[in-house]
């Protein structure tokens, strides 16, 4: 396949993630800040947002497993989770987020580990996509090609 024809799938998928949901301006945002100086700028981003997020995910599993959870440690796990997430454009895991912080409001143990499901899927679904997007722009860079840079608009 050539860069021409890379491009094209790449703003197909690209689409498709905001589409979907997956995505938000926020990671268009992202994208923007990247430039010739710092070509690996969205990977570096991305690659950190995956760490926290797997560090985050495994402190929400540990806290809601205790006997007596405590539920502002929770709550403040859940908010970092919605920081990152939101400071990507990962919309689906944001969202999943705001949901889960109601629900440590009410203190809702059964409710909270539900949610904690629902964010790891949520996550797991977003970070496939980035890695699958990621590797795509890496194989239109090394065919020669450069990425495009988008305006949204459907």
């Amino acid at each position: 396949m050539d860069a021409g024809q890379m491009k094209r799938q790449w703003v197909d998928y690209i689409k498709s993630l905001f589409v979907e949901g997956f995505l938000d301006g926020q990671f268009l945002q992202l994208q923007q800040l990247q430039d010739e100086n710092n070509p690996e700028f969205v990977v570096e981003v991305v690659s950190l947002f995956f760490e926290d997020s797997e560090r985050l995910l495994k402190d929400l599993s540990f806290a809601l497993e205790q006997k007596g959870v405590d539920f502002k440690k929770v709550d403040a796990h859940v908010h970092q989770l919605k920081g990152s997430s939101s400071s990507i454009g990962a919309q689906r895991v944001k969202n999943a987020c705001i949901a889960f912080r109601n629900f440590c409001e009410e203190q809702n143990t059964d409710a909270c580990l539900r949610c904690l499901q629902q964010v790891k899927q949520e996550y797991c679904l977003v970070k496939n996509k980035l890695e699958t997007l990621i590797r795509l722009e890496q194989q239109i860079v090394a065919a020669g090609g450069s990425i495009p840079m988008m305006e949204l608009s459907f």
